[in-house]
């Protein structure tokens, strides 16, 4: 168990991208090429140089990073164009499926692997490009590059950081109240009732974006039971949801739920605009349980705090769970596939981004300027000497030593499950449905 504060933060990288974020988008659609034609797919049609295409991104986190490289891209490759649109979060989730699904999908597809790449896979959406990026692929830890693997074949890469669940915390509150930073769940209990007391909101939680309730019941249940857990219900045995691991989860969070962990207004919190963050950077709540994403967005909406009273952490361990403790849920990052519906140019355009530009030096400084951790191998001294060591260091470090990194459920499981999942876990943390009602409609899933 470690827990920190961060001593110095960078924060002229993230500025600075943030302003390339606005030059990359430029008003571009997907659909933009060069000489105003395209062939139907996003992409630009013909014999010219290369050929355009087009990438859709994120928002926020360290997503100006990646915004940067594309406006460096074009600067540097007037014939290879690619054209980027920015979205929220959930907004992209929903966009990116109707897109593929209709054969209008970006040149680049991002997404989190998992269940999704699977579908992208078995509808042949997807190229393989693993023999055009494997010197890419040599040199990013094995435990994120295996993730675009289906099969023996690679349809996706990792395209930016290593994003680990960590607990954040206001240093400043757990000061004023008087209390150690939680190591246990019942620690964890007692200082809810602390802050509670003290009229402060235990843990900030986006409910109204629903997602991250999803990192609760993960790592619950992978320290109550262990991974083979959710591995059962990946694999589709019958009634996996009902392994007593799940359902003391379940039981937990609605416990925490009922004892105010939550505060009385969480189901209108939304993650998108960082509302979760706030609470917690403007002294109104805790702690947050959140991706290592939000770090660059702590320093940027509030920089002194984020110098100052900012502390991170592991989540607590689970008194008699046979789980490792040092395992962790999160995304190991997000991924570039290429679509099957793209030109010959525009792939080639793609490919020759990802192996120009996906974690070449520019980008790697960027990364650990703005405190994304790269998942690429031998950075320790380079992360020593960066600004944000103790930080970066303990993210890199936590990925590093975890015996079992667990994706994000909702892309780990098929499409139709994740919504499932969803809609159920919601409930949940509504006191809508019990923690019976919630494995048996699960199980339904498989």
């Amino acid at each position: 168990m470690r827990h920190t504060r961060l001593r110095s933060v960078t924060v002229a990288t993230v500025a600075a991208a943030t302003a390339l974020t606005l030059a990359a988008c430029g008003g571009a659609s997907p659909g933009d090429s060069t000489d105003g034609s395209t062939d139907g797919n996003g992409d630009a049609g013909g014999d010219t140089a290369g050929g355009a295409a087009s990438a859709w991104i994120l928002t926020g986190g360290g997503w100006p990073v990646t915004a940067a490289s594309f406006e460096r891209w074009n600067e540097e490759h007037p014939d290879q164009q690619i054209a980027v649109e920015e979205f929220e979060n959930d907004a992209y989730k929903e966009k990116i499926r109707t897109s593929v699904g209709s054969g209008e999908a970006p040149t680049l597809i991002m997404n989190w692997t998992g269940g999704t790449l699977a579908d992208y896979v078995a509808n042949d959406q997807v190229v393989d490009i693993g023999a055009e990026t494997a010197d890419l692929a040599s040199r990013v830890m094995p435990s994120v590059a295996q993730n675009g693997v289906i099969d023996g074949t690679t349809y996706a890469v990792p395209m930016n950081d290593v994003q680990p669940v960590v607990l954040y915390y206001n240093e400043t509150l757990f000061e004023q109240v008087g209390i150690e930073v939680p190591t246990t769940w019942q620690e964890t209990l007692d200082a809810v009732a602390a802050f509670r007391d003290a009229g402060i909101i235990p843990f900030s939680l986006a409910g109204q974006s629903v997602w991250p309730e999803l990192m609760w019941i993960q790592y619950l249940t992978d320290r109550i039971g262990g991974p083979e857990v959710f591995q059962a219900v990946l694999d589709g045995q019958p009634d996996a949801w009902s392994d007593p691991a799940i359902l003391e989860a379940l039981t937990k969070i609605q416990e925490l739920v009922d004892a105010g962990g939550f505060g009385d207004a969480f189901a209108s919190v939304a993650a998108d605009q960082s509302a979760d963050a706030a609470l917690v950077h403007t002294g109104r709540a805790a702690m947050l349980l959140q991706g290592s994403w939000v770090y660059a967005t702590f320093h940027t909406d509030n920089p002194e705090f984020a110098t100052s009273a900012l502390g991170f952490t592991t989540f607590p361990s689970i008194e008699g769970g046979t789980g490792d403790p040092a395992n962790i849920v999160g995304n190991p990052a997000n991924f570039w596939s290429i679509s099957a519906s793209a030109s010959d140019e525009a792939r080639q355009t793609a490919l020759d981004y990802i192996n120009q530009f996906v974690y070449d030096d520019e980008q790697l400084t960027a990364m650990l300027d703005a405190g994304s951790v790269p998942p690429v191998a031998g950075l320790e001294d380079r992360i020593a000497q960066s600004d944000d060591a103790e930080y970066l260091g303990f993210a890199y470090q936590l990925v590093q030593e975890a015996p079992h990194f667990q994706l994000s459920w909702d892309q780990a499981l098929p499409a139709d499950q994740a919504q499932e999942l969803l809609t159920n876990l919601s409930q949940i943390f509504l006191g809508e449905i019990t923690p019976q009602q919630f494995v048996d409609a699960m199980n339904a899933t498989l």
